[in-house]
């Protein structure tokens, strides 16, 4: 089957239920059934996943069907030594972590039709252990901003705001600086993915009597129906935000929002991809010595490795960052770990450290 007949609309998911449709006893489904039986698919999981998902899913799916079309193969119902050809394919190019997503769109595709999933297969299951060997399983971790690179990111741009006020009158403070201080502090603060961080509305803050805060976070990666989770906003944080939302006249809708050259507020929420621009420009600012650029996840990563480093434990750890599971809390302190464990305590009884 071409996908491009059947467009498997963007609503499902990558790791969905399939719809309860067999195909008819003892012959393969035609194309007109398995767009049906896709369309319906669609129709049910309409709302049910994030929006992410979907985009993933869909881009996923247009890259399986050129790649077959090219390739001239079937696409739907592929067979594992088809799946497997794929997956060799996009490890020559593409990260491990990409080409397993690959592999659960075209599994979640055909369970959509109500076919048998052929990433299952053995021959599918050595393809990816080829690629793991080939390239490690180890990912890249995202450049940490810890509390020190925070404090310097904050205080340049502070710096500069009050240069311009003091040039232009206090209409004239930059109020992207004023946004930017608030976003990197609330991002540390409760160690929200981009997605998260950018979603944030200002109904949702609540002030406490000592200048601290808090801010519902309505739905996570780790949350997507949507139970909600309460985030801390320490009393500084709390000011850089209050300062923002005074400068920019916002009472509701969106926290953080673009702006325009000449200095209006948008009315939509800042685009999660916004979020590493921002921090890239403050860490250059500020004349950060880092190996990498930060990414959206920078802030994350730094605020887990500070808890570690100041001795929180792991489930702490967990529920600050609204972790289900240790592995990758664990593996953002691992270095920390390390310094700390029984090699660095048998060096120092054997007085070499």
């Amino acid at each position: 089957m071409d996908l491009d007949r059947a467009d498997p609309t963007p609503e499902s998911p990558l790791e969905a239920l399939a719809l309860p449709v067999p195909p008819a006893a003892g012959l393969p489904p035609t194309d007109e059934i398995l767009i049906e039986r896709l369309e319906g698919h669609a129709r049910a999981a309409h709302g049910a996943f994030a929006d992410n998902t979907v985009r993933a899913f869909a881009a996923d799916s247009r890259i399986f069907a050129a790649w077959c079309r090219e390739a001239g193969r079937t696409m739907l119902p592929a067979t594992p030594e088809t799946i497997a050809a794929f997956i060799d394919a996009q490890a020559e190019t593409k990260s491990r972590a990409t080409v397993e997503r690959y592999r659960s769109s075209i599994a979640a595709l055909h369970r959509a039709a109500g076919l048998a999933n052929p990433c299952a297969d053995e021959i599918v299951r050595l393809a990816v252990k080829r690629m793991n060997r080939a390239k490690g399983r180890r990912q890249k971790q995202a450049e940490p901003l810890n509390r020190t690179s925070i404090d310097r990111m904050i205080a340049v741009k502070a710096v500069e705001r009050l240069h311009r006020r003091v040039s232009e009158g206090e209409h004239g403070a930059p109020l992207i600086a004023l946004r930017n201080i608030a976003l990197v502090a609330v991002a540390y603060d409760t160690l929200l993915r981009r997605s998260e961080l950018v979603s944030l509305s200002i109904e949702d803050l609540e002030r406490g009597a000592d200048g601290s805060g808090t801010v519902l976070v309505r739905r996570s990666k780790a949350d997507q129906e949507g139970e909600g989770a309460i985030k801390y906003l320490a009393p500084d944080t709390m000011a850089h935000v209050e300062a923002w939302l005074a400068a920019a006249g916002l009472e509701s809708g969106p926290l953080f929002r673009p702006l325009t050259k000449s200095g209006k507020v948008g009315a939509r929420a800042l685009g999660d991809r916004d979020v590493a621009r921002i921090y890239r420009a403050l860490a250059s600012a500020a004349g950060l010595k880092i190996p990498r650029l930060p990414s959206g996840h920078s802030t994350r990563v730094g605020a887990t490795q500070d808890m570690f480093a100041a001795g929180f434990e792991l489930l702490e750890v967990m529920q600050a960052g609204s972790w289900k599971t240790p592995a990758m809390p664990a593996r953002y302190g691992e270095r920390l770990r390390a310094q700390r464990g029984a090699a660095r305590k048998l060096a120092t009884l054997q007085n070499r450290a």
